[in-house]
């Protein structure tokens, strides 16, 4: 990866931000969703691992760390609202909500531990 001050390296993380919202719009909007092959936990690893993607590529892309934290958090529980009375074939679940506020934690720290390894390495 090129160091964080190389021209386009901020255009870069912007789209990898703007890729990681579109993909976690469609998660969590998409009308229907199959049974998740049987696998157990597999929709709440889906619902952290889309809430960790955003809050990492938001942290990589500047964003300042309070509000995108506050934003994730309520969009947690706004999009188990709609997912529940807007969706057929979707239910909203408090439990996929705290899966989303646990990626949201995780894709912050990761960022941040990323951050602290790039600066060491320099």
């Amino acid at each position: 990866m090129p160091p964080a001050g190389a021209p386009g390296a901020a255009r870069r993380r912007r789209l990898v931000l703007g890729v990681t919202v579109v993909v976690h719009l469609v998660v969590l909007y998409w009308p229907t969703v199959g049974d998740g092959s049987g696998l157990p936990g597999l929709d709440k690893a889906v619902h952290l691992l889309v809430f960790a993607a955003v809050a990492w590529a938001g942290h990589r892309a500047g964003l300042p760390t309070g509000p995108l934290v506050a934003v994730l958090l309520a969009h947690a529980v706004v999009s188990e609202a709609v997912q529940h009375v807007a969706l057929p074939g979707r239910g909203g679940d408090p439990w996929d909500a705290l899966a989303d506020a646990v990626g949201t934690v995780v894709g912050v720290v990761v960022a941040q531990q990323g951050g602290r390894l790039r600066r060491r390495a320099e």
